[in-house]
């Protein structure tokens, strides 16, 4: 596989992750660069993992992994955008922010990131009848998704500040998202 198809894929994968950035941008308060370096570190991160270990698994969990990705993915999505809303509408009216769902939390990152690359195993899986360098493509994939998401946030943030002015609970959009994103995963699976 030539770097322009892996790149090609990495930016098909990292699809879904952009838009869980974008959410998680629309979310924080203030857009520091250590947080959105850790967003898009674990989005690339497991993308770029994901594929590795579809491709190890592929011979004997093949079917396993293809019956329930969709569902995985819906699951994850779903409860974290619903908890994500849930906490948006448990604020008071005097502190907004104080316990909106941190967009940045390590387990949070980790559900979302797992989520988002199911299809990034399925993936790998595949890879596994194209005879490819299977280190060399995922590593394209990660670095796309760490860029795609980096950027992810930091728009999701500007669109964040001038709906925050006007709306003030912005966290119910990001979930709404990550609902709608887990509804789409689940109606277009294959």
């Amino acid at each position: 596989m030539d770097i322009l198809t892996a790149a090609s894929l990495g930016l098909g994968l990292s699809a879904d992750a952009f838009a869980v950035s974008v959410s998680s941008g629309l979310s924080m308060k203030y857009a520091r660069w250590h947080k959105a370096i850790k967003i898009a570190l674990f989005f690339g991160g497991f993308q770029m993992l994901m594929p590795i270990l579809g491709w190890g698994l592929s011979l004997t969990w093949r079917s396993s992994i293809e019956a329930y990705d969709q569902w995985i993915a819906f699951l994850l999505l779903v409860a974290i955008g619903a908890k994500t809303i849930r906490e948006a509408l448990g604020d008071d009216d005097d502190n907004p922010s104080e316990q909106a769902c941190n967009p940045a939390d390590t387990r949070m990152l980790t559900g979302l990131a797992i989520a988002t690359s199911i299809d990034a195993l399925a993936a790998g899986v595949g890879l596994t009848v194209v005879n490819t360098p299977i280190l060399q493509v995922a590593g394209v994939i990660g670095l796309i998704t760490f860029a795609v998401c980096l950027a992810g946030v930091f728009l999701g943030k500007s669109f964040g500040c001038r709906l925050y002015c006007h709306v003030g609970k912005v966290e119910i959009v990001g979930g709404v998202i990550l609902i709608l994103l887990g509804f789409k995963m689940l109606l277009t699976a294959g």
